[in-house]
């Protein structure tokens, strides 16, 4: 009893007892080097190893993206489509049980069925016009597209319709709770997918500028939060994502925003990269860039040393505009990233996917893009647009929408009523 209460609240003298002792000693002092900041990229002992791998991936990436941003419009478009298939397979997949999914079998093809229709709905209502401007050549196929686009939205409710029926017909007894669960599951996936990704195909059209830029900043933002985190970060930033750094993070808004004043000069001097697309082909693109895009040159004032080699810059008006962007690139457009971080810890996954080395799924990478995406639509369309009526646009759909004897009787009631104001 004497030798018992001697050890007591001292080491333990068994070897089982030691050794439960320094495991729970062990997991104290993991405990706490993780609140103490052992989760950051500085204090992270393999961190070479994944930025290896991490640096050819992104490698990869670009270069990839490079050669489909010089193929033109349309490819873009498609590289756009194929990254909304993969982000909805990470998505389904998020909480897939299999156990039902095999007492269900077809139900996967349903979300799928609403996933296209969706996909439908959403590229019909964008391309129709350009579709038109495309297809004007051949008559029978010219009124086939007529018909399509006039009862597109007829089509695709048909389409929701029946996928709805076949829901409701697929139903089964002690499954309900997954099926109704997985229904709305599908329909908020198609709200993030489509929602946001549509305003992308919309920038993409208006003028490839407007989807490239927005879209670089975000991966220069990525790419030196990651730099500055990895060398410099100390300061955890946000308790949702535990290897974001506040050295990480204004490091990278530095440069992102001096990245959006310089790209900016270099991209608006394309008209590759300026002219908006009006149809679906893959041409070259000639057109007046507009006065965003004609440089404004700026003498330097005289306290510039002699020996600096400029005496005046050129400044494209477009670059004020772009560092709005980068901006909200660099400020707001991160907490899509720290949605998405929260988002995971709901779910208890790492990543959404494992289609990137280094980086996740897909979804990991287009966090932070869909919301750049739809911040850079709406600038543009508020900010930048100044007319949203044009001759061309009237005549267009005067075009598609009258038949030739309506179109005829438009022009004589225009003719006189011009003629009437000039007497």
């Amino acid at each position: 009893m004497h030798k018992d209460s001697n050890n007591t609240g001292g080491a333990p003298s068994t070897p089982i007892a030691r050794l439960r002792h320094r495991k729970r000693s062990s997991e104290a002092l993991g405990e706490a080097s993780k609140e103490n900041g052992g989760r950051l990229l500085v204090n992270d002992h393999s961190k070479y190893k994944s930025m290896w791998i991490r640096a050819q991936s992104t490698i990869w990436m670009i270069g990839s993206f490079a050669l489909v941003v010089y193929m033109g419009h349309l490819y873009i478009t498609a590289m756009v489509v194929v990254i909304q298939i993969y982000m909805a397979k990470e998505l389904f997949n998020l909480l897939r049980k299999a156990n039902e999914e095999r007492q269900l079998p077809g139900f996967r093809l349903l979300n799928w069925h609403f996933f296209f229709t969706a996909m439908l709905f959403v590229y019909g209502r964008i391309l129709n016009q350009r579709l038109y401007n495309t297809v004007t050549s051949g008559k029978s196929l010219y009124q086939l597209v007529i018909s399509l686009i006039k009862y597109h939205m007829a089509i695709c409710y048909s389409l929701y319709i029946a996928g709805f029926m076949w829901f409701i017909l697929t139903l089964k007894k002690k499954m309900y709770k997954y099926q109704f669960s997985q229904y709305a599951w599908t329909h908020m996936i198609l709200i993030v997918v489509f929602t946001q990704s549509s305003f992308t195909v919309a920038n993409i059209f208006e003028g490839i500028f407007w989807f490239l830029l927005p879209a670089t900043l975000i991966v220069i933002n990525d790419i030196f939060a990651y730099i500055c985190g990895f060398f410099f970060g100390k300061t955890p930033l946000i308790k949702l994502s535990p290897k974001k750094t506040w050295e990480g993070f204004i490091g990278a808004s530095i440069t992102t925003m001096i990245s959006a004043f310089v790209l900016a000069n270099i991209m608006g001097r394309f008209l590759w990269l300026t002219c908006p697309r009006k149809d679906l082909s893959t041409g070259w693109l000639q057109c007046d860039p507009g006065p965003l895009f004609k440089p404004e040159y700026f003498t330097l004032p005289g306290w510039i040393p002699q020996w600096f080699p400029w005496k005046e810059i050129s400044i494209l008006p477009v670059q004020w505009h772009a560092l709005c962007l980068g901006l909200f690139a660099s400020i707001i457009a991160p907490f899509g990233g720290f949605f998405a971080s929260g988002f995971k810890r709901a779910f208890k996954v790492k990543d959404f996917g494992d289609s990137i080395p280094g980086h996740g799924g897909i979804t990991d990478r287009m966090d932070c893009q869909m919301v750049m995406a739809v911040f850079a639509y709406i600038y543009h369309q508020s900010f930048v647009v100044h007319q949203s009526v044009s001759v061309d646009m009237l005549m267009e759909q005067i075009l598609r929408s009258l038949p030739y004897e309506e179109q005829y009787t438009l022009y004589m009631r225009l003719g006189e009523m011009i003629q009437g104001r000039l007497t």
